[in-house]
Formats: C-alpha cells, structure tokens, sequence
C-alpha cells in the first residue's frame, strides 16, 4: 500500500508542516536531550557529579535554573554547530562556561579504542537511559503533532493500493 497526500499539500505545506513538526517535538524533549549530553561528556573533574538523570535535572533547575534545559536550543533548531559562530550547547561545555579540549581521533576505531582506553567499556553506554526515555515521548509528540498540523492545513490522506 501507498500512502498518497491530497494535491493540497503544496511541497512549501509539507516543509512547513515537516519544520513545525521537528520544532515542537525537538523543543518537548530537548531538556531530557541537555540532561543526556551533560551526564555523557561529565568526567571525574566535571563541577557536578551527577548521579543519574533524576538527580542531573534536579541539580541544573536548582543551581542554573529552568532556562538552563534550554542551553543550545536555538542553534540545535536552525542546524548551527559551535563552530558556526553560536555559542556552544550543553554538550561541548563543562557546565560552567569552559569548553571542553576534544580529544582528537584519527576515526571510529580510533575513538573507540581512545574511549575504553580512558573511559572503560562503561563509557560506550553513557546517556543510554536518557536517550532511550526521551525517544518514546518525542516520537508521539512528532505524530500527534504531524496530525494537528494535517488538521489545521485541512490535508486529508488516503491510503491506496
């Protein structure tokens, strides 16, 4: 079976509704997104230890307050990297401004090798919990969403063989 679009949906409509679509659901679940990367990148010299995802929010609303969840939210929505001139996101600083010296890599296998080296094969799972609870929520928001959005635009689909 096909899914076939109405001819009201204009390709402008479907970038829109596609943009609107990542936007909301990117914004939904980008605090769970800044806990993952913060819990990732922490090393042993870090200025907080976080214990877990709970405890990693927890501690950024108490000490940096709430729109610390959305450090890099606006440079992760127009697809601006650090290097682009944007101040860095959550997941290239230390929390406290300082960023971070990258380690370098000469590729996969090399960082791969660098990170149980350094880190031990526990590293190659950081920010597995968080990402795997901020998955199921941001997949519904972008179909509940893509269904308002239909809605709104007045777009029906049909299903055809």
């Amino acid at each position: 079976m096909i899914l076939a679009e109405d001819a009201q949906l204009t390709p402008v409509l479907r970038l829109g509704a596609g943009a609107c679509t990542g936007i909301i659901a990117m914004s939904a679940t980008y605090p769970m997104d800044m806990v993952r990367g913060r819990i990732t990148v922490q090393t042993e010299k870090s200025p907080y230890q976080y214990r877990g995802m709970f405890h990693a929010l927890t501690t950024v609303l108490r000490e940096e307050g709430p729109r610390a969840l959305y450090k890099g939210w606006l440079p992760s929505v127009i697809g601006v990297n650090a290097d682009g001139g944007v101040e860095p996101c959550c997941l290239c600083c230390t929390g406290d401004g300082r960023v971070k010296a990258p380690l370098e890599y000469t590729g996969m296998v090399d960082a791969f090798r660098k990170t149980v080296r350094y880190e031990g094969v526990g590293a190659l799972y950081k920010g597995l919990v968080p990402n795997f609870a901020k998955v199921v929520p941001s997949i519904a928001i972008a179909f509940v969403t893509y269904e308002v959005v239909k809605d709104v635009l007045g777009v029906e689909l049909r299903i055809s063989d």
